[in-house]
């Protein structure tokens, strides 16, 4: 998890609220990711109909301070806290690659997994960690973007992994890529209270990281006890975005859609 881009000092944004879609993908580095940055937007779109789809691609076993920790039963826990955050956003389907948590590359082989599940499951639109974020710290979402967005190529032309093509799968070009976390912000997801508060509900279900990241991120006042103060957080962060965008709440992207 890693906090939103701060909005003061940027333009409107160009466009805001696509044309919500039939299918929808969102690939995250962690369980947990795609809560935190786009999880109001998921339960938008949920709610008006969309199939919603999460592909993760990293067990999450390093999700901890413990150092003692099983990671394996860590890992285990992480999957079945990210299917009920799904199922409280409205989702349709999680997909894990179950790669190492830490040690994720943008190699080859795991751009051809996700070229796969872009070409099975035929998003109109996909939502990734932005590839060209400056100052960047965890590793595992800097190679995320990119092999979303080298996935996308991939899923989109024949002649990348054209074995999954002699499996019966075909390519599969979405309409749109929205980049959260933007390096350069310039799109708005809005959305209303009930979605905030379905995804502050989701983003409470990955109760083996509140330690880690949600409670440790959420300094109180005197009289403000933990999870309060993540929730206030959390709404405040929606609400700065939703300045931005001429709404009560929003999510901040870069999009891509021509350019595809």
């Amino acid at each position: 998890m890693v906090r939103r881009a701060d909005l003061t000092d940027r333009p409107p944004p160009r466009s805001t609220d696509l044309d919500p879609p039939d299918v929808a993908l969102v690939v995250v580095a962690h369980p947990d990711d795609a809560e935190f940055q786009c999880g109001g937007t998921i339960a938008k779109w949920a709610r008006l109909g969309a199939a919603v789809h999460h592909l993760v691609l990293t067990d999450g076993s390093k999700g901890t301070w413990d150092a003692t920790a099983d990671t394996t039963a860590l890992a285990r826990r992480r999957q079945l806290e990210q299917e009920e955050a799904a199922d409280l956003l409205g989702g349709t389907s999680v997909t894990f690659l179950g790669l190492t948590d830490g040690e994720l590359t943008s190699d080859v082989a795991n751009r051809d997994r996700v070229c796969e599940v872009v070409r099975r499951l035929r998003p109109d639109v996909v939502l990734g960690h932005d590839p060209w974020k400056r100052y960047r710290l965890h590793p595992d979402h800097a190679a995320a973007g990119r092999l979303v967005v080298e996935g996308i190529v991939a899923a989109r032309d024949p002649w990348f992994a054209p074995e999954q093509l002699r499996d019966g799968l075909t390519p599969h070009r979405p309409r749109a890529l929205l980049l959260f976390e933007p390096d350069e912000a310039d799109h708005a997801e809005t959305f209303g209270e009930a979605d905030l508060d379905r995804k502050v509900a989701a983003l409470l279900a990955h109760r083996s990281q509140w330690e880690t990241t949600h409670l440790h991120h959420s300094p109180t006042g005197d009289d403000e006890a933990p999870l309060d103060a993540f929730r206030r957080r959390e709404a405040e962060l929606a609400a700065d975005a939703g300045r931005w965008a001429g709404a009560p709440f929003a999510e901040a992207y870069h999009l891509l859609d021509d350019e595809l």
